[in-house]
């Protein structure tokens, strides 16, 4: 049986551009990275990581602390030489997961190219797994007549509540849990903003925020070797 491999899909962004047109300086949250490629390494789980156009990805410096400084610190070599997102195939990996920060508004939420990749892998049976804002990057997977491929799913992201909390809010041109709703998603959040919270719809997997990287991972662990992949 071969290894079961997992493709982190991580924002190139390292700015969010702001309703204003400021840009606030971000990237993807090293833990949402750390974590579940840590989880998946335990299990014994192959990775490699791919941007939109093969560019290095920028941790946001608000999310670099420790342990997740000196994890990401190991993986310099595999960041530094991402794949190129336009030129992966859907079979080439058996699950793609979405690491959050505010980067994935930026880019992956308006790429046909991870559109497509999703669709792909979805049609597949391929687990898409995203937390955070990591699930704004499933906007643009799209079925033949146009609608979302996920309308009417469950799913769950960053809350408004918690962009409200973290200060960005107001000057942010649009709001994951608004943009996901808009698009025809059953939306659900934790009973406390931060606490944990996954959801799992088909082969659909997302978690709430940073503090939901870790179950997600798992679950899919979980899952994929129950399944043999």
């Amino acid at each position: 049986m071969s290894t079961t491999s997992v493709l982190f899909v991580v924002t190139a962004a390292r700015h969010w551009t702001l309703a204003d047109g400021t840009r606030h300086h971000c990237g993807y949250w090293p833990e949402e990275l750390a974590v579940p490629h840590r989880t998946f390494h335990e299990a014994g789980f192959d990775t490699a990581v791919a941007t939109p156009g093969g560019v290095p990805p920028t941790p946001d410096p608000a999310g670099l602390v420790e342990p997740w400084s000196s994890y990401l610190g190991g993986l310099a070599a595999e960041l530094a030489s991402p794949l190129t997102l336009e030129e992966v195939a859907p079979e080439a990996f058996d699950c793609a997961f979405v690491p959050g920060g505010h980067g994935p508004m930026e880019d992956l939420a308006h790429s046909a190219a991870f559109g497509t990749l999703a669709r792909g892998m979805f049609e597949a049976g391929r687990p898409l797994a995203a937390v955070c804002h990591g699930p704004a990057a499933l906007l643009p997977a799209r079925a033949d007549d146009g609608r979302w491929l996920f309308e009417g799913f469950a799913v769950t992201a960053f809350s408004n509540v918690e962009e409200a909390e973290f200060g960005l809010a107001q000057s942010a041109p649009w709001l994951t849990e608004d943009r996901l709703k808009e698009n025809g998603a059953s939306f659900s959040v934790a009973d406390k903003p931060w606490d944990e919270h996954i959801v799992v719809d088909r082969a659909v997997y997302t978690g709430q925020n940073p503090a939901s990287a870790g179950p997600l991972a798992r679950r899919l662990v979980e899952d994929m070797t129950a399944r043999g992949h």
